[in-house]
């Protein structure tokens, strides 16, 4: 009947299991089975666009991202940069990966009618997460620098209009190694290498859409009060001598490789020897080039 398999649907949907008639006398009565799971629909991505109204949407009106691949030496950025009285740089705070969904249907058409949709939802909440952060730091400005950022650098820069844009680089074999000695029983050199290079390419796409400061970690080591005020200098900022002597700061040091005890001693001091052009994987070549550091 009609209302029986009303009924049994229901429960299907709602408890995963449906009941089916029970067998003849003498045979085996049927089993309750669970209802097939139904798969998860694909969410689909929300077309992006800047704030509305951007004095009212935007808590923080320049939030600075550091673009960067792995293993550039973004840590050691970051904790010099935290020391500065002005400038709030917390731990890799991954916002691009808070979303945000409606339970029903009513729930989307009331944000329709004011004007938002999803991706716009989820940029008040990034940005809530940064005000959050900056105002009991009780600094000015706040610093992320996670590196997987890389990937989404345009709807950063459309979530934030104001946003300002560091962009750290290191010689790509260097990278790569530090990226294979950091997990060696996770990625051959070869898969570490090929694995780095997709930040290196997204980091590319970045410098090359958004305006913005190139550092290279070489020079920052090299020279990190040139470097340091360059970078205050770009951030509207007043020089500040802590930038080089930044204390012990509140990083997670494991797996932090070949700068671990740069940040562990408080000071900044030169990096690792370049390699030479024969260590260079060939998958590296072309994008030593572009950055130039291969001629």
């Amino acid at each position: 009947m009609k209302w029986q398999r009303t009924i049994n649907g229901a429960l299907a949907r709602y408890t995963g299991f449906q009941v089916n008639r029970v067998g003849k006398a003498g045979q085996a009565a049927t089993s309750v089975k669970p209802a097939a799971a139904k798969a998860p629909e694909k969410r689909q991505d929300t077309p992006f666009r800047p704030p509305a109204d951007p004095a009212t949407d935007r808590l923080v009106p320049e939030p600075v991202f550091i673009i960067s691949p792995v293993r550039s030496g973004s840590t050691l950025l970051r904790a010099m940069l935290n020391a500065h009285p002005d400038l709030h740089a917390p731990h890799e705070l991954h916002v691009r990966r808070l979303r945000v969904e409606f339970d029903t249907s009513l729930a989307e058409k009331a944000m329709e009618a004011l004007g938002h949709n999803r991706a716009d939802l989820e940029h008040l909440l990034w940005d809530r997460v940064l005000h959050r952060e900056l105002v009991r730091s009780g600094k000015r400005f706040i610093v992320e620098k996670t590196p997987a950022n890389a990937f989404a650098y345009e709807r950063l820069a459309a979530c934030w209009p104001g946003a300002r844009f560091v962009f750290l680089l290191r010689h790509p074999a260097s990278i790569a190694a530090s990226w294979h000695e950091a997990s060696p029983g996770k990625r051959t050199p070869a898969e570490a290498a090929a694995d780095a290079l997709r930040y290196m390419k997204a980091v590319q796409r970045a410098r090359t859409a958004l305006p913005g400061l190139t550092v290279r970690y070489e020079e920052l080591t090299a020279d990190p009060e040139r470097i340091g005020r360059g970078i205050c200098e770009f951030l509207k900022v007043p020089w500040a001598p802590e930038l080089l002597s930044y204390g012990t700061p509140d990083v997670v040091t494991k797996g932090l490789g070949d700068w671990k005890d740069k940040i562990r001693s408080g000071t900044v001091q030169r990096g690792r020897d370049l390699p030479s052009p024969d260590q260079i994987p060939d998958v590296l070549k072309d994008m030593c080039r572009t950055w130039e550091y291969l001629t």
